[in-house]
């Protein structure tokens, strides 16, 4: 099974000019994570699934005190943290960065597994 958390704005501070790391910038970040939801779907129970709703805090949170050039590195770091902290089995994160005025967006994806 899978949870999905799709188009979640954030603000991070990304790019490689200086400049283009000053202040925040919108990005939306689309996060899969594959689970056994078995136990989850018997007990009914919080404790047996992910909390999405903490992994959104968490990545709403995620950029504050920090900047990153590439976003390329950001997708890293946050498939890092998720697998860590969350425990999925596996996970696919997408950033969408608007850096081109004549394209609806820029975007990277990675997938990562626990093992």
């Amino acid at each position: 099974m899978k949870i999905s958390i799709v188009d979640l704005q954030v603000f991070y501070r990304v790019g490689v000019p200086d400049e283009e790391r000053l202040q925040p910038q919108r990005l939306l970040l689309t996060v899969e994570m594959e689970f056994d939801f078995s136990t989850a779907a018997k007990t009914d129970s919080i404790a047996d699934t992910i909390d999405y709703f903490a992994v959104s805090q968490r990545l709403l949170k995620f950029g504050d005190g920090k900047s990153w050039k590439l976003i390329e590195k950001l997708v890293a770091d946050i498939c890092d943290m998720i697998l860590a902290d969350f425990k999925p089995e596996n996970i696919s994160v997408e950033i969408k960065k608007f850096p081109i005025p004549q394209a609806r967006y820029v975007s990277v994806m990675q997938k990562k597994s626990r093992s």
